[in-house]
């Protein structure tokens, strides 16, 4: 089974993207092996002195599981136009690595609207040099309309995911070819 990382973009314990990872684990559970990373508020504050020497030890182990990863999936929401800042640190301890370099990538935006996040997200991985087509990237506007407690109530919605699902495991089956 292909490890993956799942990083869960929001802050908040029973969001829409947590939900949407746990749907994405069952759809995949007989191909992934799911790892959540969702303390994204536990990370200090990134400091560039510290990126390279003297890291914390938080850090190390962050980078240490992308890097053991088969794959990332990074589910998120979208903050006032950008990605939250929790998911932004996150990320911008890792630039001075090469942990994204080649990594194949899936990036879901489930927001209001997510457009500006999903922009963004996806210029900062290409910065990071992460592996991702259009395909292995997916806009859900609207979450909240579309997600309950027992799963995703929109057909459309059911469907764009399984595609995105489908791409990200040819992703990763063409990486290790």
């Amino acid at each position: 089974m292909k490890k993956i990382l799942a990083i869960n973009g929001s802050a908040s314990d029973n969001s829409s993207n947590q939900k949407l990872i746990e749907i994405f684990a069952d759809m995949t559970k007989d191909y992934f092996s799911l790892k959540v990373f969702d303390d994204l508020k536990s990370l200090p504050h990134f400091n560039p002195e510290l990126s390279t020497d003297n890291t914390p030890e938080a850090i190390l182990k962050f980078r240490q599981e992308i890097e053991m990863a088969d794959g990332i999936l990074i589910c998120t929401l979208e903050y006032v136009f950008s990605i939250p800042s929790g998911l932004k640190n996150a990320i911008e301890w890792c630039v001075s690595t090469t942990v994204f370099s080649e990594k194949p990538t899936a990036i879901i935006t489930a927001s209001a609207s997510g457009e500006k996040g999903h922009e963004e997200l996806q210029l900062i991985m290409k910065t990071l040099m992460a592996k991702f087509t259009p395909e292995t990237t997916l806009l859900i506007q609207g979450i909240k309309g579309k997600i309950d407690a027992q799963g995703l109530l929109d057909t459309s919605t059911k469907k764009d995911l399984a595609n995105f699902t489908d791409a990200f495991k040819k992703l990763i089956e063409y990486d290790r070819l």
